[in-house]
């Protein structure tokens, strides 16, 4: 997997997060997106695996609806959910979706960052 897509409404989240990744030292593809409706429509026609840092709380489609179409589409995306939602229950819902492999809460820091770093080595 050398691709990943930033899915957030809020372009300073998708900054940081592109920071991190620098940092980290990705060299890989990196697009991020802060319209949620955009992100969905490029990322189910592309069929490469990627990676999808994906935000629940979006105007227009939020996360859920998002990760509804991608099912729909048989993506084949791995999805990190990176939000602001501390809920148990969007943790719990989370797990009802098998292309989900980890939640993580807002704000991203190089701790938490670095808990990705053997998934993004696979990338």
């Amino acid at each position: 997997m050398s691709k990943i897509y930033l899915v957030d409404d809020q372009p300073i989240s998708n900054f940081i997060t592109k920071k991190l990744l620098e940092i980290e030292g990705y060299e890989g593809f990196v697009k991020d997106f802060t319209n949620p409706i955009e992100a969905v429509e490029f990322v189910c026609e592309d069929q490469e695996n990627a990676l999808i840092f994906l935000d629940l709380n979006m105007p227009e489609m939020n996360g859920w609806e998002f990760l509804e179409r991608l099912q729909i589409h048989n993506s084949c995306h791995r999805i990190i959910i990176l939000t602001s939602s501390t809920s148990q229950v969007d943790q719990q819902k989370a797990k009802d979706y098998p292309a989900v492999i980890k939640y993580m809460v807002k704000p991203m820091n190089k701790q938490k960052f670095s808990e990705l770093s053997a998934l993004l080595k696979a990338s």
